[in-house]
């Protein structure tokens, strides 16, 4: 490693792997004790351990656009609102223009505080609730014309616990506007949960090692980071391109003809630097698709780790050597009160990062990716209703079901599952699980052939989900992207095709549902999603020919896909028929 003279690279390593463990017993802790389905299925969930300087030293293996910026920042807000903090505080956070990703995501905070007062750093866990008290039955709203419309409860740094003990108006006030309190309420004990079990490992940390060697840790860290990270973009290319990509033409205030997404990649070499410039996109919108400036920096900030590959540690350190330029009153920078910034983890966050990807691939062969699918489909709808199965007890959640999207690499075929602006550690719902836990049945779940960007490397097929009620009527509101404006490939590679999106009525006929809108699904009726796929990265006929035949084998490509666009012929039994493959790639290629 490199690492300074006076620098232990064994108790480096030592140490980091102690941080690592506390952030995923923070992670265990929610997924074990969490209500929300969204949380302990899909596991819409990040931890992380923040210096007393606002710098990220570790976080769990969690999704990159709620951890790659906000929790830095909000405890910057919860200094500027609690200069003086003790030990058994707790704060709750969900402001869109303080830091925090969007209304949706509740944050709880807490001071590692010794027992002489002196804060050493704070603990931090965020989770993607159920139900934060939206005028809507959903934390993702689109149409919201602003933050009342919204009308989510709005939290800046409120203090929750004062020596270790809930601030019970709070909780009042809580229990009072979310449609399922006690849903809530276990969401929040989980979360504390979690916050308390690392505020007691790092406290024993400090007094194992010292808290003079704690911090001499903490910076050795951070400097070995952003040293790593100034030789990986030495080793660039330096020069600066732009990728251009399209948000999707909505039913919404300001979207009507589309939004083009820009940013400009500037990678200095001999600095160490890289600089993204996203100030050239349009202004904030009436609607609440809107990036808040955590999301805006996160969509950057992952786009960049995806694009440069190796083993950089992604921390406070090597973020450092990414200047990021945001302006205000910005659909991809900072929101300016009131805007709304329901969707900020979703839809421009995709487009941003997959902005940012293109510009990288420009820059040279290996480098880059494609732009990745949406991260929403309308099988990832929030839905709600009551279940006659619980004596009508009213539910809401969000099944994570329809999105697949992954953008192809330079080295790798893309994910099957990309969510949530980008890039994510996600899992599908089970289908079990969600029968069991609201009235509905999911019909089909399957990927779709022929739905790939097709290339060197390819980008993920699309999937199919189709579920309805039973014995229930269920309300989704849909808010699925990519309907018009394909995932485009990097370097040769295609793009991959849009989505769709029906409602099956309950004699089998199919309508289209537009994006946004609100779906009512009655007895035999059912919501059938078509998600997108990802880009593709380098020419397809370029692909190697045992990928295709596996490619074949597996579903995702058909014989007549792959003889079209791959140059790869088959016969009948599957087998490879070596003639008609070189002739079918000698004409692609013009020799």
């Amino acid at each position: 490693m490199s690492v300074t003279a006076t620098t232990d690279p064994v108790r480096l390593a030592v140490l980091t792997n102690r941080m690592q463990a506390i952030v995923r017993q923070m992670l265990n802790t929610v997924y074990r004790t969490g209500r929300s389905g969204v949380i302990n299925t899909a596991r819409d969930v990040i931890a992380c351990i923040v210096t007393r300087e606002d710098e990220m030293l570790a976080m769990g293996d969690s999704l990159p656009i709620m951890t790659m910026a906000g929790p830095d920042l909000v405890t910057g807000w919860a200094r500027r609102y609690h200069p003086s903090v003790r030990a058994g505080d707790a704060f709750l956070h969900n402001s869109p223009y303080e830091g925090n990703s969007h209304t949706g995501d509740h944050a709880l905070l807490v001071p590692v505080v010794d027992a002489d007062g002196e804060l050493h750093c704070w603990v931090y866990v965020k989770a993607h609730l159920a139900d934060v008290g939206n005028s809507l039955p959903t934390t993702a709203m689109p149409g919201a014309r602003d933050v009342y419309e919204e009308g989510a409860l709005v939290f800046s740094c409120a203090k929750v616990q004062s020596d270790y003990r809930d601030v019970e108006d709070v909780m009042r006030m809580c229990t009072a506007r979310i449609r399922v309190p006690e849903m809530w309420r276990g969401d929040y004990l989980a979360m504390l949960g979690a916050v308390r079990t690392a505020e007691r490992e790092l406290l024993a940390l400090g007094e194992e090692i010292g808290w003079g060697g704690l911090h001499d840790y903490m910076r050795d860290w951070l400097d070995h980071s952003e040293r790593r990270m100034a030789s990986a973009v030495e080793a660039l290319p330096s020069g600066a391109r732009t990728g251009v990509t399209r948000f999707d033409a909505q039913a919404l205030p300001g979207v009507e003809e589309g939004l083009e997404i820009r940013a400009r990649v500037e990678v200095r070499g001999e600095e160490g630097m890289i600089e993204v410039d996203c100030r050239d996109n349009p202004a904030c919108v009436p609607c609440g698709i809107n990036l808040t400036e955590a999301t805006s920096q996160a969509a950057v900030r992952l786009a960049v780790f995806n694009s440069l590959g190796g083993e950089v540690p992604v921390n406070g350190g090597s973020f450092r050597r990414i200047r990021i330029l945001l302006r205000e009153n910005c659909v991809a920078g900072i929101p300016v009160h009131p805007y709304s910034c329901s969707m900020a983890t979703t839809g421009i966050a995709n487009r941003l990062s997959g902005a940012v990807q293109l510009a990288f691939s420009q820059l040279g062969e290996g480098l880059g990716m494609a732009e990745p699918g949406a991260a929403y489909a309308a099988a990832d709808s929030i839905i709600s209703g009551r279940d006659p199965r619980h004596g009508g007890a009213p539910f809401v959640n969000l099944p994570v079901l329809g999105a697949t999207g992954g953008p192809a690499g330079p080295h790798a075929d893309g994910w099957l599952l990309l969510v949530a602006g980008a890039g994510g550690m996600m899992l599908r719902d089970s289908t079990e699980m969600d029968e069991l836990l609201h009235p509905i049945r999911i019909e089909q779940d399957r990927i779709v052939t022929d739905s790939e960007g097709a290339g060197r490397l390819r980008g993920s097929p699309a999937n199919l989900v189709e579920y309805g009620p039973v014995g229930a009527t269920i309300e989704l509101v849909c808010s699925a992207e990519a309907n018009e404006s394909a995932p485009l490939g990097a370097r040769g590679g295609g793009s991959a095709p849009v989505s769709h999106q029906y409602k099956r009525a309950a004699d089998g006929t199919l309508a289209p549902v537009p994006s946004p809108s609100v779906v009512t699904l009655g007895p035999g009726e059912a919501i059938v999603s078509y998600s997108s796929g990802g880009g593709g990265y380098g020419p397809p006929h370029e692909r190697e020919i045992e990928r295709v035949l596996r490619d074949i084998a597996e579903g995702y490509v058909s014989r007549g896909r792959a003889a079209e666009v791959y140059g790869v012929a088959v016969d009948a039994d599957g087998k490879l028929d070596a003639a008609a493959t070189a002739a079918l790639r000698s004409a692609a290629t013009g020799a």
